[in-house]
């Protein structure tokens, strides 16, 4: 969670790395609406956690929540804030809905179509988690780290740490971890 403005940077840092960008350029954040809307959602939870007592940025963080909210909508995304971890990377605008009772540990890669629900508890995700498209996770389950997450599962319960899971319930199908599989981009630092 973004606690101070060093938080809110590395954030930021982690987000641009996981897109395989440098730095934040005037082109990417006009012309990469899921980066724009990331941006804006980092600057949200910095705003909400540390500078929550500043009316002028009480006002600011309505206003980029508004704008957020706009560019979800044409997105099909519904995330909240203090979910994610840092490197998080949403790689392209389609369904994805998000509990904010979920916890997503860092370096988590989401493709469109994806839920993470809530039903008598939300799920715990942990570090380099790929999620493929269309998956649906629910439950109060765990979610071990290094998981891929094949397209359209169904995990409805625990998922040990260094696998590959797939089907209709979710079934480890490999002991191939996230790493393994290649599914962060080359330079991604873990």
């Amino acid at each position: 969670m973004i606690s101070d403005k060093a938080s809110y940077k590395y954030y930021l840092k982690r987000d641009l790395q996981a897109h395989e960008l440098d730095k934040l350029s005037f082109y990417n954040y006009c012309w990469m609406d899921c980066v724009r809307f990331q941006y804006r959602l980092r600057k949200i939870e910095y705003l909400n956690n540390v500078r929550r007592n500043n009316l002028f940025c009480r006002i600011y963080q309505v206003y980029l929540e508004l704008l957020n909210h706009r560019l979800a909508l044409k997105l099909g995304f519904s995330i909240p804030k203090n979910v994610f971890g840092p490197g998080l990377c949403l790689v392209h605008y389609g369904t994805i809905v998000v509990s904010p009772k979920a916890i997503v540990g860092e370096n988590c890669r989401i493709h469109p179509s994806t839920s993470i629900g809530f039903y008598n508890g939300a799920p715990t995700i942990g570090n380099n988690v790929y999620i493929g498209p269309g998956a649906k996770l629910f439950g109060q389950i765990t979610i071990g780290d290094n998981v891929t997450i094949g397209a359209n599962a169904v995990v409805n319960r625990n998922v040990p740490n260094n696998v590959t899971v797939g089907g209709i319930p979710a079934k480890i199908i490999s002991a191939k971890s996230s790493l393994d599989n290649d599914v962060f981009p080359d330079g991604f630092i873990l």
